[in-house]
């Protein structure tokens, strides 16, 4: 993948780089000598971008070739939002506090290039903030409230408005920069595309394990898919990516969805795509989709305020109240009497307008059933964790008990389950997920669409092995040949 220096004029980046080009963006903009190349990252360093300046012509069309912009268009809006900007100061509340805690001034301003700053004790800050608001030079404004600095504003800096004092530093970061980049790629061919994974490791109920994401990574390699693991700071690193795989327990309010959302903007192919995240995380969306299209599930209502008092005449006891937000058997209550349901509501709906009320189905496991592609992928027994109700107990201490699991060929498991299952999760969509499914007396009844699925080494994978993590990877290759031959057409 080559690599560009976009600049309004040449003389606006005077140093030669080993692999570098440096082109004007006129050039880069009208000599089809770079439309017409493929996979290069481009850095934008021209002196304005504005809505509709060659700045913003540059990453905007960079984005239209198939190249990677820094910035991005998104990330260019990002600096203008007011809202990304503050939870973006939310997000490193303690960065901030800690790195600006000795200044006297009520105002301070930080510049940043590539990812560095002159001062070791601004580095930390400085180097989250350009993975926030991925451009080659930053200056991040801050000001000091009631309630301790908070950013005020982020804009780029154009390479001719570099102050002469910082310029010896600035040339040394992006010339690291750029080293840095070349020594990694070096080493082996560059892959045709590239796939983000956004995982944390420290995430006891992640979705993968360790092992299973090392496995991802060799089925990406196999099919020259380059996998690269990224993390909540790498937000501003999405436009370098053909595809984003979020093996990160998911939920609205949280930088997962953001993650998705960006990647979407950016053109990306996104699993979990921002689309099933919104449907599967919340369960009433869920019941009303389930009761809409008439399939099987245990007897369920949507509880307010208004009809609390419906819950024990309707389902009985005992009954499963849910956060409609649950996940991971988190925000899931069994009530066993009107004295129990009527202070674990109030305390649910304190939380939320709506919650789930449904009628409680006592088995020895749940099935789950991995759909990827609208085909099933894998069948699981998930049996109750030792005297409790659910698959998974979590003591007060935060400690996890799991029951046993057992895996299944696909083709072996009862089809009137695998039925259902891709009937519930093709309300969905076409993406991956795990459908739970209760058996009672040889009957069916859906509890609820996961949209990231768990994919552990040593289990989900045990009957298909190496070949579930390429029947994932040759999905996403695929779509991604699909996108940029729709592209190319338009």
């Amino acid at each position: 993948m080559s690599t560009l220096v976009v600049v309004n004029n040449r003389n606006d980046w005077p140093i030669e780089l080993p692999n570098v080009e440096v082109v004007p963006a006129r050039t880069y903009l009208t000599d089809p000598t770079y439309s017409t190349r493929r996979g290069a990252k481009v850095f934008n360093l021209c002196k304005s971008y504005r809505y509709q300046s060659l700045g913003y012509y540059v990453s905007l069309l960079a984005a239209a070739r198939g190249h990677k912009p820094t910035p991005s268009v998104s990330a260019i809006q990002d600096m203008k939002s007011q809202t990304i900007i503050r939870h973006t100061s939310d997000e490193l509340e303690e960065l901030i506090q800690k790195g600006l805690h000795d200044i006297r001034s009520d105002k301070f301003v930080l510049s940043i290039y590539f990812g560095r700053n002159l001062a070791k004790r601004y580095e930390r800050l400085s180097t989250h903030l350009f993975k926030h608001f991925e451009a080659p030079f930053l200056r991040a404004h801050f000001h000091r409230g009631e309630d301790g600095w908070y950013l005020q504003n982020v804009g780029p800096v154009p390479a001719s408005e570099i102050p002469e004092e910082h310029r010896t530093f600035a040339i040394d970061a992006a010339r690291d920069y750029f080293s840095g980049r070349r020594a990694s790629i070096s080493k082996r061919v560059s892959p045709r595309y590239h796939l983000a994974i956004l995982y944390n490791p420290e995430e006891h109920a992640a979705p993968s394990n360790e092992k299973a994401i090392q496995r991802f990574i060799k089925a990406g390699e196999q099919q020259d898919l380059g996998v690269e693991l990224i993390d909540k700071d790498d937000y501003g690193h999405i436009a370098e990516f053909d595809a984003l795989f979020i093996r990160e327990t998911t939920a609205v309010n949280h930088h997962t969805f953001r993650f998705a959302r960006r990647a979407e903007f950016e053109g990306l192919v996104v699993v979990d795509d921002s689309t099933s995240i919104l449907k599967c995380t919340n369960k009433v969306f869920l019941t009303e989709s389930l009761e809409r299209h008439k399939i099987s599930a245990p007897k369920t209502m949507i509880v307010s305020k208004d009809n609390v008092d419906a819950i024990a005449p309707t389902l009985g006891f005992p009954v499963i109240l849910k956060q409609p937000d649950s996940a991971f058997s988190q925000g899931v209550v069994k009530v066993e009497s009107q004295g129990e349901l009527d202070d674990t509501i109030e305390r649910l709906l304190d939380k939320s307008e709506l919650v789930i009320a449904q009628q409680f189905l006592p088995t020895t496991f749940d099935w789950r059933v991995g759909i990827w592609n609208r085909e099933a992928l894998f069948v699981c027994k998930y049996y109750m964790a030792k005297r409790h109700w659910q698959i998974v107990q979590r003591d007060s201490a935060g400690k996890f008990d799991y029951g046993k699991s057992e895996t299944l060929p696909v083709e072996l498991a009862p089809r009137a389950l695998v039925r259902l299952a891709l009937k519930a999760a093709n309300l969905i969509g076409d993406g991956l997920y795990g459908v739970d499914v209760k058996e009672v007396d040889g009957k069916y009844y859906l509890i609820e669409v996961n949209d990231n699925p768990n994919i552990d080494y040593g289990t989900e994978d045990l009957i298909l092995k190496e070949k579930l993590y390429q029947t994932i990877i040759r999905g996403f290759v695929e779509r991604i040949e699909r996108k940029k031959e729709r592209s190319l057409r338009a």
